[in-house]
Protein backbone atom coordinates (compact mmCIF):
# COMPACT_ATOMS: atom_id res chain seq x y z
CA UNK A 1 0.00 0.00 0.00
CA UNK A 2 1.44 3.47 -1.19
CA UNK A 3 0.28 6.54 0.76
CA UNK A 4 0.49 9.53 -0.53
CA UNK A 5 -0.61 11.59 2.14
CA UNK A 6 -2.27 12.12 5.80
CA UNK A 7 -4.39 14.85 6.53
CA UNK A 8 -5.90 15.85 10.11
CA UNK A 9 -9.14 17.53 10.69
CA UNK A 10 -10.30 18.93 14.08
CA UNK A 11 -13.41 20.79 14.73
CA UNK A 12 -14.52 22.15 18.49
CA UNK A 13 -17.73 23.44 17.89
CA UNK A 14 -18.97 25.67 21.35
CA UNK A 15 -22.15 27.07 20.33
CA UNK A 16 -25.26 25.90 18.17
CA UNK A 17 -25.87 27.31 14.96
CA UNK A 18 -27.89 30.10 16.46
CA UNK A 19 -25.11 31.13 18.54
CA UNK A 20 -26.44 29.48 21.68
CA UNK A 21 -23.41 28.09 24.13
CA UNK A 22 -23.33 24.49 23.98
CA UNK A 23 -21.33 22.00 25.58
CA UNK A 24 -18.11 21.60 22.97
CA UNK A 25 -18.24 19.08 21.25
CA UNK A 26 -15.05 17.72 19.20
CA UNK A 27 -15.30 16.25 15.88
CA UNK A 28 -12.10 14.65 14.16
CA UNK A 29 -11.37 13.06 11.10
CA UNK A 30 -8.35 11.45 9.60
CA UNK A 31 -8.02 11.16 5.66
CA UNK A 32 -5.09 8.77 3.72
CA UNK A 33 -4.52 9.16 0.21
CA UNK A 34 -3.38 6.21 -0.75
CA UNK A 35 -2.39 4.55 -4.79
CA UNK A 36 -5.50 1.91 -5.99
CA UNK A 37 -3.87 -0.59 -7.40
CA UNK A 38 -7.09 -1.64 -8.86
CA UNK A 39 -7.50 1.90 -10.89
CA UNK A 40 -8.44 1.38 -15.09
CA UNK A 41 -8.52 -2.34 -14.28
CA UNK A 42 -11.18 -5.35 -14.48
CA UNK A 43 -11.08 -7.12 -11.32
CA UNK A 44 -13.36 -9.51 -9.71
CA UNK A 45 -10.86 -10.41 -6.73
CA UNK A 46 -10.16 -7.15 -4.43
CA UNK A 47 -9.37 -9.32 -1.56
CA UNK A 48 -5.89 -7.37 -1.86
CA UNK A 49 -7.31 -4.33 -0.56
CA UNK A 50 -8.63 -5.90 2.56
CA UNK A 51 -5.58 -6.16 4.31
CA UNK A 52 -5.12 -2.38 3.36
CA UNK A 53 -8.25 -1.61 4.76
CA UNK A 54 -6.74 -3.37 8.47
CA UNK A 55 -3.67 -1.20 8.00
CA UNK A 56 -5.43 1.71 7.40
CA UNK A 57 -7.79 1.39 10.15
CA UNK A 58 -4.97 0.75 12.51
CA UNK A 59 -3.01 3.88 11.59
CA UNK A 60 -5.89 6.16 11.57
CA UNK A 61 -7.93 4.86 14.75
CA UNK A 62 -4.37 5.75 16.26
CA UNK A 63 -4.26 9.29 15.18
CA UNK A 64 -7.82 10.04 15.34
CA UNK A 65 -7.44 8.86 19.06
CA UNK A 66 -4.71 10.78 19.78
CA UNK A 67 -6.15 13.93 18.96
CA UNK A 68 -9.17 14.17 19.67
CA UNK A 69 -8.48 14.58 22.65
CA UNK A 70 -11.51 12.68 24.97
CA UNK A 71 -12.55 9.12 24.31
CA UNK A 72 -14.39 8.36 21.10
CA UNK A 73 -18.19 8.45 21.55
CA UNK A 74 -19.15 8.15 18.36
CA UNK A 75 -17.36 6.92 14.58
CA UNK A 76 -17.62 6.55 10.89
CA UNK A 77 -15.62 5.94 8.12
CA UNK A 78 -15.78 6.95 4.31
CA UNK A 79 -13.97 6.69 1.24
CA UNK A 80 -13.93 8.44 -1.55
CA UNK A 81 -12.42 6.46 -4.88
CA UNK A 82 -10.79 8.58 -8.10
CA UNK A 83 -12.51 8.07 -11.17
CA UNK A 84 -10.35 5.42 -12.50
CA UNK A 85 -12.03 3.66 -10.15
CA UNK A 86 -15.43 2.51 -9.13
CA UNK A 87 -17.08 2.60 -5.69
CA UNK A 88 -16.84 -1.78 -4.91
CA UNK A 89 -12.98 -0.36 -4.70
CA UNK A 90 -13.83 1.81 -1.68
CA UNK A 91 -15.97 -0.71 -0.06
CA UNK A 92 -13.05 -3.39 -0.31
CA UNK A 93 -11.06 -0.86 2.28
CA UNK A 94 -13.88 0.25 4.40
CA UNK A 95 -15.80 -3.14 4.81
CA UNK A 96 -14.04 -6.26 6.06
CA UNK A 97 -11.13 -5.63 7.72
CA UNK A 98 -10.81 -2.08 8.48
CA UNK A 99 -13.55 -1.84 11.41
CA UNK A 100 -11.86 -3.97 14.14
CA UNK A 101 -8.92 -2.07 14.51
CA UNK A 102 -10.71 0.55 14.86
CA UNK A 103 -13.31 -1.17 17.39
CA UNK A 104 -9.79 -2.31 19.48
CA UNK A 105 -8.38 1.24 19.64
CA UNK A 106 -11.64 3.07 20.96
CA UNK A 107 -12.81 0.21 23.88
CA UNK A 108 -15.86 -0.82 22.13
CA UNK A 109 -17.81 -0.07 19.04
CA UNK A 110 -21.19 -2.18 19.44
CA UNK A 111 -23.15 -0.47 16.62
CA UNK A 112 -22.77 -0.71 13.08
CA UNK A 113 -19.90 1.78 11.65
CA UNK A 114 -21.67 3.80 9.43
CA UNK A 115 -20.04 4.43 5.99
CA UNK A 116 -20.38 6.00 2.70
CA UNK A 117 -18.30 5.83 -0.26
CA UNK A 118 -18.10 7.22 -3.73
CA UNK A 119 -16.85 7.75 -7.06
CA UNK A 120 -15.39 11.50 -7.23
CA UNK A 121 -12.75 13.63 -9.09
CA UNK A 122 -10.55 15.69 -6.96
CA UNK A 123 -11.31 18.44 -4.73
CA UNK A 124 -14.61 16.23 -4.17
CA UNK A 125 -16.22 16.49 -0.39
CA UNK A 126 -18.08 13.26 1.02
CA UNK A 127 -19.88 13.45 3.88
CA UNK A 128 -18.41 11.37 6.65
CA UNK A 129 -21.29 9.54 8.68
CA UNK A 130 -21.09 9.58 12.93
CA UNK A 131 -22.98 7.55 14.95
CA UNK A 132 -22.81 5.86 18.88
CA UNK A 133 -19.98 3.59 18.91
CA UNK A 134 -22.13 1.07 20.79
CA UNK A 135 -25.97 2.34 20.63
CA UNK A 136 -27.27 2.67 17.20
CA UNK A 137 -30.39 4.25 17.59
CA UNK A 138 -29.41 7.17 19.65
CA UNK A 139 -30.49 9.67 17.10
CA UNK A 140 -28.46 12.45 19.29
CA UNK A 141 -25.52 10.79 17.91
CA UNK A 142 -26.02 10.54 13.87
CA UNK A 143 -24.00 13.22 12.94
CA UNK A 144 -22.06 14.35 9.56
CA UNK A 145 -18.99 15.45 8.97
CA UNK A 146 -18.01 16.79 5.30
CA UNK A 147 -14.40 16.55 4.44
CA UNK A 148 -12.42 17.26 1.07
CA UNK A 149 -9.24 17.62 0.02
CA UNK A 150 -8.25 20.01 -3.02
CA UNK A 151 -6.16 17.56 -4.90
CA UNK A 152 -7.07 14.01 -3.48
CA UNK A 153 -8.50 11.75 -5.20
CA UNK A 154 -6.22 11.58 -8.13
CA UNK A 155 -8.05 9.33 -11.08
CA UNK A 156 -5.99 6.50 -9.02
CA UNK A 157 -6.27 7.05 -5.92
CA UNK A 158 -8.89 7.11 -2.93
CA UNK A 159 -9.09 9.27 -0.25
CA UNK A 160 -9.93 6.95 3.02
CA UNK A 161 -11.40 8.51 6.14
CA UNK A 162 -12.26 7.58 9.66
CA UNK A 163 -13.89 10.14 11.98
CA UNK A 164 -14.95 10.16 15.94
CA UNK A 165 -16.55 12.50 18.07
CA UNK A 166 -16.57 12.80 21.67
CA UNK A 167 -19.92 13.57 22.51
CA UNK A 168 -23.53 14.18 20.60
CA UNK A 169 -24.45 16.98 18.05
CA UNK A 170 -24.53 20.55 19.56
CA UNK A 171 -27.49 20.96 21.55
CA UNK A 172 -29.19 17.74 20.46
CA UNK A 173 -32.38 17.57 21.29
CA UNK A 174 -33.85 14.07 19.15
CA UNK A 175 -33.04 11.44 21.89
CA UNK A 176 -32.95 7.56 21.61
CA UNK A 177 -34.57 5.27 19.40
CA UNK A 178 -38.25 4.61 19.32
CA UNK A 179 -40.63 4.01 22.50
CA UNK A 180 -43.32 1.41 22.37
Amino acid sequence: MHIRKTVLIRELTETDETGVVSTPLVRCAVLSVIQNPFAGLEQDDLSALFESGAMLGEKLAAEVVKNLGGPAVSYGKAAIVGLDGIAEHGAALLHPRFGKPVRNQIGGGQALMPSNVKVGAMGVAVDLPLGHKDEAWSFDHIDTMTVSLADAPRADEIVVCLGMADGPRVRARVGSGPTK
